[in-house]
């Protein structure tokens, strides 16, 4: 059988016919790191590949569990298995499983008052896309699930995987009817993700999140959106909470939370979603939708901590299943008398007095690392004065 491995790209040759376990123990694939796909549908452990299969393996989704799984809620046969869950779902519940575990997020924020909600029917949300499944999962359930949601693509400047990226985003958007805002860094603030990393001596995932998180707000606030959503997993804030255990990052512990209030002028609220579910869930969510994604990762991603740490929680994960949800819906129980969050509520914010956004000094982080990029490189035509100018101050 023909096997396609996915990211990076790979195509091997395996004797047939084999069960979609046997492949992957002969391939060495940990079964809930991926997702095995046999003629373009998802296919589960106890399924059979004939000698002349073409299949295609795809990371960070599941393959399966022992014996022939049937749907937890109807009995039919199931296209996803969940050891963490300890179910397994047919094609349509496991939209509804998608679906619930959202509202679940959204109705009931850890940590919060009972009546509070990450965000209401009537709030204008604005989501950060990427290209990839999470992202573009979580748009199209907030647009079934009945928000107002419009989508926000920033072009990082990394050659054809940034172009692929946009297309994606673009297409999603069009085939249904949505609005999609696009901001180029290079166009917009005179540097590309690679440029801006070697102008200011810093790593590429250092300047590309800060620079994403600075479009975000500044975007929402300029267009007057209530709430900017990101498509953050249980396996992102479980290897993020992880790697703040490790550090001992009190302030980052502090505002690791899956909603983010608003706290000065220009500011707003930013909600995760997404926590409850795990990558594999999201990616088998975009198959059973037919949504188009990116499968490749970012080019520029090797040697990020926070992958090394997925990476090796993986490994935790495979022996316990459920580890990563314990230890992060844990800390959120906990969070309050673990984390002293009064000292961050604390904190004075103020206006950047390069372009308006919030700040603690006088200049915002990313204006300075703006101006430390621009020292070094020549401003790209198109691109205007500090971070494009100030904003009108917001509504709130």
């Amino acid at each position: 059988m023909r096997v396609r491995l996915r990211n990076p790209d790979r195509d091997v040759e395996v004797a047939g016919p084999l069960t979609v376990a046997d492949l992957l123990d002969h391939l060495d694939v940990l079964p809930h790191t991926v997702l095995v796909l046999h003629d373009g549908a998802l296919v589960t452990a106890a399924h059979e590949l004939p000698a002349d299969a073409e299949v295609e393996i795809r990371p960070v989704i599941s393959g399966g569990a022992e014996g022939a799984p049937r749907c937890v809620v109807c009995r039919a046969p199931a296209v996803l298995e969940e050891r963490r869950h300890r179910a397994a779902w047919c094609t349509a519940h496991l939209e509804d499983h998608i679906h619930n575990q959202i509202r679940r997020a959204i109705d009931h924020p850890p940590g919060l008052p009972h009546s509070e909600r990450m965000c209401s029917y009537a709030d204008r949300l604005l989501i950060a896309v990427s290209g990839g499944k999470d992202s573009l999962a979580l748009w199209a359930a907030l647009v079934d699930m009945g928000y107002r949601v419009d989508g926000l693509y920033v072009g990082l400047g990394i050659g054809g995987y940034s172009q692929r990226s946009q297309q994606v985003c673009e297409r999603f958007a069009a085939e249904r009817g949505l609005r999609l805002h696009v901001v180029d860094l290079a166009e917009t603030y005179g540097y590309t993700t690679p440029g801006g990393a070697s102008a200011a001596g810093r790593s590429t995932c250092g300047v590309c999140g800060l620079s994403k998180r600075y479009a975000f707000n500044r975007v929402a606030v300029e267009h007057g959106y209530d709430v900017v959503v990101t498509g953050h997993n249980l396996d992102d804030e479980a290897a993020t909470l992880l790697g703040n255990v490790l550090r001992w990052q009190d302030t980052f512990l502090a505002r690791q939370h899956p909603v983010l209030p608003a706290t000065g002028t220009n500011q707003v609220r930013k909600i995760k979603p997404l926590y409850r579910l795990s990558e594999r869930e999201t990616a088998a969510y975009c198959v059973i939708r037919g949504i188009d994604y990116v499968v490749e990762e970012c080019p520029l991603v090797d040697g990020n901590t926070g992958h090394e740490l997925k990476a090796a929680f993986d490994l935790l994960e495979h022996a316990s299943p459920g580890l990563k949800a314990q230890f992060l819906f844990g800390f959120y129980e906990r969070q309050q008398r673990l984390v002293d969050r009064s000292v961050e509520e604390q904190v004075e914010v103020g206006e950047c007095t390069g372009c308006g956004m919030p700040t603690t000094g006088r200049l915002c982080a990313f204006c300075r690392q703006r101006e430390l990029i621009l020292a070094v490189l020549p401003m790209t035509a198109g691109a205007t004065g500090p971070a494009a100018g100030p904003v009108p101050t917001a509504r709130r």
